[in-house]
């Protein structure tokens, strides 16, 4: 018998057109690296010239739908079922979030990007004090609330798809609104390719500036050792690589989890460092000025084009900076889906967008108004001269001029480092999880294809047309995504729309009716309340009194017509009810076993009373999740009257719905546990 950790995952449908594409690209480029440098240049033109447009708009729509949704009624909505928690704390979400996001484009970036601006400003004289603010505001825009737009709007949709509606965490199951189940046929199929493709050469620009930016600082330590070229490049490639794969077997809580919060750690730290030696109250001052500055011009630069000028800036920038977060979006968005679940669209939105972005502010306050500082008021100016000769060197000729230099520039070379690999093992899970249509319980060989095919293919980019060629492939590969990522957006809008008249069916009101309560039942109610329950009281509640409730509605509803199954899971401490009349309507009404800590008004004077330390309820579970209510103490009759009531309430919704979505949210309940072959397992 095959072992469980080997045996294959793979959709061969997705795996194979993906596989097809990177070594196809792999070896054309590698056999003549000449002709593929100068057809990447020639595409690249072309595709900026051409829908550079459309990348604009379409980054525009994502901000202003994310934005809108965020402070809309579908805010309050959980990533998961109502009862879900968040499964890391915030500053683990946040560490894996800065990590997965775009930490190697800020060490690179940071310094290089407003220096840049400052020597060659689209709009500015060189040089000037006018030149310094337009670079910083341009540094701010580039990486700003745009990016995170871009990741937060398919991250949302992914974890609301899989975790709310229980679909493959996959990007075919945000077409679920628009086709139905025929995102498991040729169209879904389609739209993983896409994903895997965008996010393998976006992971693949990302680890060759890396892996140059990695050269240049080793150059800078070991200058007579180790030189700057290609083919130290690659071979640090390999052995990052090999890094990466060590830490993609060993999983997301040993291995990715740990690499983001040392990346973390060591970022906020060498932050810091520069923020306490360099000028302190300028960055400050600078800091705010640029954000002030960044906001009151953030619709004007959303929208620019500069149409009436002919220069091929803002497709080497602008465009190539959203076009390769487009490319990164599956793998982000994906990534940061994972780690969401149990949290509220409004927490996932404002902890997506604000965090990171304000962090992203003050790390380029603090790096490239330092570089700033140093040129216009140290009089460093070979420091332009340097970073436009080479990016890669541009941090580390900043903390050249710092205190602790070479001990800083050694560490920074470990974050990079770092960077790369997290940036690697996280993305080939992701690719992992997408060529297995969502899986994300994969053999290791599976997840090794990728981890090496990822840096096959920034080694054989590098080699044929260096940081051109990487511009190419991320700018080209994210135009069918961006449609992809559009029509999406309508689906996940179409999809809160029938949650909207879920909720307005179900109501907000989780109590039983006053006047299903017989009149004489109010005084056992307050010795129920009064005098918690034990365990075994609600367990034996659950089997004596709500189960034989289940079965005589469920025997009413099939002299009527209905499918209907009653079952009670002895694992899990709960009883089902399910009615089903064809495939659209399908009732599901739980009561379930929970314990809870004992409340705060059982006083030290009462307290000895409790026979144990917990309270425990029998709570009601419809399929959007927990309800909140307790059952416990009411006769059947009541019972089987809220049973009714809730299905009244789903029956309404469904005759007003403009459409059907899945929620099999039981996959993702951490309060469940389900045997494979049981009744459950399905």
């Amino acid at each position: 018998m095959k072992n469980k950790s080997s045996r294959s995952t793979i959709l061969l449908p997705v795996f194979v057109p993906a596989a097809v594409i990177m070594l196809l690209l792999v070896i054309g480029t590698a056999i003549n690296p000449e002709s593929a440098g100068e057809l990447f240049s020639t595409v690249l033109s072309f595709t900026t010239e051409t829908f550079g447009w459309f990348y604009m708009l379409a980054v525009a729509i994502f901000l202003m739908f994310i934005i809108v949704l965020a402070f809309s009624s579908y805010g309050s909505i959980k990533l998961g079922p109502d009862h879900a928690e968040a499964e890391y704390n915030f500053l683990e979400w946040f560490a894996m979030l800065f990590s997965a996001g775009y930490g190697i484009a800020l060490l690179f970036y940071g310094v290089a990007e407003p220096v840049i601006h400052f020597a060659s400003p689209p709009l500015s004289t060189p040089q000037t004090i006018e030149a310094a603010k337009e670079a910083m505001q341009i540094a701010y825009f580039h990486w700003g609330f745009h990016i995170w737009a871009i990741y937060g709007v398919v991250g949302l949709s992914l974890a609301y798809f899989s975790f709310r509606h229980g679909l493959p965490l996959s990007m075919r199951s945000t077409l679920y609104p628009l086709i139905g189940d025929k995102i498991y046929g040729p169209i879904g199929h389609t739209v993983d390719v896409f994903a895997i493709v965008g996010t393998m050469f976006g992971i693949a620009t990302s680890l060759g500036i890396a892996v140059s930016q990695i050269n240049a600082g080793v150059n800078y330590l070991f200058p007579n050792t180790v030189p700057v070229s290609m083919t130290v490049q690659v071979i640090i490639i390999a052995l990052v690589t090999l890094a990466a794969l060590i830490s993609v077997l060993a999983g997301m809580d040993k291995g990715v989890k740990r690499l983001s919060i040392l990346n973390m750690v060591l970022a906020t730290g060498l932050m810091l460092f520069v923020f306490i030696v360099g000028p302190t109250i300028f960055i400050l001052n600078a800091f705010m000025e640029n954000t002030g500055s960044y906001l009151g011009n953030i619709v004007e630069r959303t929208f620019s084009l500069q149409a009436y000028q002919s220069s091929d800036w803002i497709g080497s920038w602008t465009l190539f900076i959203f076009a390769w977060t487009i490319a990164w979006a599956p793998f982000v968005g994906l990534f940061i889906a994972k780690i969401s679940r149990g949290r509220t669209i409004r927490e996932f939105v404002l902890g997506v967008m604000l965090v990171p972005t304000f962090f992203t502010f003050f790390w380029f306050a603090v790096f490239g108004d330092t570089a700033l500082h140093m040129i216009m008021v140290d009089g460093y100016d070979a420091l332009i001269t340097e970073v436009q000769n080479n990016q890669a060197i541009a941090l580390f000729k900043l903390l050249e001029n710092l205190p602790f230099s070479q001990i800083v520039s050694s560490l920074t070379v470990l974050l990079i480092i770092t960077f790369f690999v997290t940036s690697s093992d996280s993305g080939s899970l992701v690719i992992d999880s997408l060529a297995a249509g969502g899986r994300s319980d994969t053999p290791w060989w599976q997840r090794t294809f990728w981890v090496v095919t990822e840096g096959a293919v920034a080694a054989v980019l590098l080699v044929a047309g260096g940081l051109t060629a990487l511009q190419t492939a991320a700018i080209v590969s994210a135009l069918p995504f961006a449609v992809i990522i559009l029509i999406s957006i309508f689906g996940m809008w179409r999809a809160l729309r029938i949650e909207g008249h879920r909720n307005q069916s179900l109501g907000n009101d989780n109590r039983i009716p006053p006047h299903l309560l017989k009149p004489s039942a109010w005084r056992e109610r307050i010795d129920y309340m009064t005098d918690k329950p034990t365990r075994d009281k609600v367990l034996s509640y659950i089997q004596e009194t709500i189960m034989p409730s289940m079965v005589e509605v469920s025997e009413k509803f099939a002299e009527t017509g209905w499918t209907t199954e009653v079952n009670y899971d002895a694992i899990n401490n709960r009883a089902v009810l399910e009615l089903q009349r064809g495939s659209d309507v399908e009732f599901w009404y739980e009561v379930r076993l929970s314990e809870h800590d004992t409340p705060d008004y059982y006083t030290e004077d009462n307290a000895d009373k409790l026979p144990q330390q917990h309270d425990h309820r029998a709570e009601v579970y419809l399929r959007r999740g927990g309800q909140t209510y307790d059952l416990y103490g009411y006769e059947s009759e009541s019972v089987i009257n809220d049973i009714i009531d809730q299905f009244e309430k789903y029956l309404h919704f469904v005759n007003v719905s403009p459409d059907i979505l899945p929620w099999r949210m039981q996959e993702h309940d951490e309060d469940i546990t389900l045997e494979q072959g049981s009744v459950f397992d399905k």
